[in-house]
């Protein structure tokens, strides 16, 4: 089990691609829900509303888990599928690939649509900053006010991130790390809860 997975950063990646007389712009963005996908296909369809076709692939989640792609009016799987192919050719997630293609009067066929939306997509990623992330896992511990030295001592050795604390009569902390550092953390605070 793998506790990274490849995203790209906030910055939109932009390709261009251009055959006979037809034109692919494509937009590369980092997402991280449906509704965000959702929103972003909508002001794309509205700022190109002139375009013929305004085709996507997102996937979505360490585990891909959610994706979906659509080639809007193009014959079938010759837009969405090659888009979604340069997303798991490069080992993404939480990308969402926008192509939107000018119609230029000439078809281009199936193997012509094909290779235009794959190169498109390449070109978005291309100039997308890749960036590497960790999956992480909460771990929410309870523990009376004299545990709060050994409590903080394994926080700042195993240094995860506090996502909320409460130090009041009973204390509560909830952290977030690495996955694969989750069961360690979760085991040197139970043992303080036994000396």
């Amino acid at each position: 089990m793998t506790d990274e997975y490849r995203t790209i950063t906030d910055k939109i990646g932009e390709g261009y691609f251009s055959e006979k007389r037809s034109k692919f712009l494509a937009f590369a963005h980092h997402v991280t829900s449906e509704q965000m996908v959702k929103d972003i296909i909508a002001e794309y369809r509205k700022k190109y509303f002139d375009a013929r076709h305004c085709c996507y692939a997102y996937t979505l989640g360490p585990e891909r888990e959610h994706y979906r792609q659509n080639d809007d009016g193009e014959p079938s799987s010759t837009a969405g599928k090659p888009i979604m192919g340069q997303i798991l050719s490069n080992d993404l997630t939480d990308i969402l690939i926008v192509v939107v293609r000018y119609y230029g009067g000439v078809n281009l066929g199936t193997s012509g649509l094909i290779e235009a939306y794959r190169t498109a997509a390449a070109e978005a990623i291309k100039d997308s900053e890749i960036a590497l992330r960790q999956v992480e896992e909460t771990v929410k511990f309870d523990f009376t006010y004299p545990m709060m030295n050994g409590v903080m001592r394994i926080v700042k050795e195993m240094n995860p991130r506090i996502v909320s604390r409460d130090f009041n009569t009973t204390c509560s902390i909830t952290l977030a790390i690495r996955k694969s550092k989750a069961d360690e953390l979760r085991s040197r605070l139970d043992k303080l809860a036994f000396q």
